[in-house]
């Protein structure tokens, strides 16, 4: 029989078992616990503390704080084959073909399938949702809205789709070409305004950044006393890119677990597709010129635009509509001036640096066929933006 004595055990009697029990039990709440890890809580980045920029955010921070527009998702997340989907933009709600409008497409780095650029910009509008999927599924998206469109206009024998695409092959299976037309009026026809899901789903359910989880982002600014008024631009992104990453300005590359992540894509290819919708009255050539800033905004981030990216910026504003083949002059409200102009470019870079980090702040890790994407660990970037530097040998 075991010995009490002033509170402890006499060693002599005790067994070892019981001693490699105490020890286990002393270890576990000190982290040395040899059990997975919880999944983390998803945040956004100002939940972080980050605010990129001296501008508010609409009410979402979200592209849909821009009246009238609406996103919709439709993913596919089957075992470790199949990641991938469908993310859906509308512009407005009503038909898009017989009221269209202006727009622009800028093209950063041209390693891309980018469908129905060409005439969007000859032509300076949008007539169909804009879409975003992956790089072998762009014809079957393209067909998707084809259809779509044709089935609400009588007679009409010439539709351009808009279907952006990254490729998301490491993870995914995307030989398969698995996205159907069922998926993409699935995403049409749940599209919605206010809040807008945002990691890994919809075209971003595969997509890597910065060699850990990318996916589906999104912000917004309010660009006020412009001319006297206050205009509302959004951004969305899909993205599947690398480089070398910064959050807030400060690198974040020297973290143990970017370096491990940056091995996923040592070259920095990848993918950056950014839609900037805005309600201010802009000509053509200003859209244009908003899509550049936007790759400013992704330049922040620390992406190279490498040989292998493709990354491209569709824009558009909702000020005003083009209806389809007009019988008398089209009304166009009074453009913005290029001298007031500047605010909006502040507003395009930050929303589009902030929708980037989102996409990768609130991505769950996916688990494909040839590895494992990561989700970015928020305890270290929550380090980062506290010292306001790289987490480094502190953090090991």
């Amino acid at each position: 029989m075991m010995k009490m004595e002033s509170g402890s055990l006499r060693a002599s009697s005790v067994s070892p078992l019981l001693y490699i029990w105490v020890l286990i039990s002393v270890m576990v709440p000190f982290g040395l616990s040899q059990d997975p890890p919880k999944e983390q809580t998803r945040v956004r980045a100002r939940d972080l503390g980050i605010q990129v920029g001296k501008m508010e955010t609409g009410k979402w921070n979200a592209i849909t704080d821009v009246p009238g527009v609406k996103v919709g998702h439709a993913t596919l997340h089957k075992g470790k084959d199949v990641h991938t989907g469908v993310t859906v933009i509308l512009p407005h709600e009503g038909n898009l073909f017989q009221e269209k409008v202006p727009a622009a497409i800028i093209v950063g780095n041209g390693f891309g399938k980018l469908a129905g650029s060409t005439q969007v910009n000859e032509l300076g509008n949008i007539e169909t949702p804009i879409a975003l999927t992956n790089t072998l599924s762009v014809a079957s998206v393209m067909e998707s809205l084809v259809r779509s469109t044709l089935s609400k206009n009588d007679k009409v024998r010439s539709v351009n789709g808009v279907v952006g695409e990254t490729n998301d092959g490491r993870l995914n299976d995307i030989r398969g070409m698995h996205i159907t037309e069922e998926h993409v009026l699935s995403a049409i026809n749940s599209a919605e305004s206010g809040v807008v899901s945002e990691g890994s789903l919809g075209a971003g359910a595969g997509t890597q950044c910065f060699g850990f989880k990318g996916g589906i982002g999104t912000s917004s600014r309010i660009v006020k006393s412009v001319a006297g008024k206050n205009y509302t631009l959004g951004v969305l992104v899909q993205t599947n890119f690398g480089g070398d990453l910064r959050i807030d300005g400060n690198p974040f590359g020297n973290s143990p677990g970017a370096k491990l992540a940056s091995l996923n894509q040592p070259n920095g290819d990848g993918s950056c597709m950014i839609v900037v919708a805005t309600d201010a009255p802009l000509s053509f050539r200003n859209l244009e010129r908003i899509g550049k800033r936007a790759l400013h905004g992704m330049a922040r981030t620390g992406s190279s635009m490498s040989n292998g990216s493709g990354d491209y910026v569709i824009v558009f504003s909702t000020a005003y509509r083009i209806p389809y083949r007009a019988k008398d002059l089209i009304e166009i409200p009074a453009l913005l001036g290029n001298d007031h102009i500047t605010p909006v470019f502040e507003a395009t870079m930050d929303a589009t640096e902030e929708a980037i980090l989102n996409s990768m702040f609130m991505a769950t890790a996916v688990e494909g066929e040839n590895g494992t994407a990561e989700a970015i660990d928020l305890k270290a970037v929550r380090k980062a933006v506290r010292r306001g530097d790289t987490p480094g040998a502190d953090d090991k």
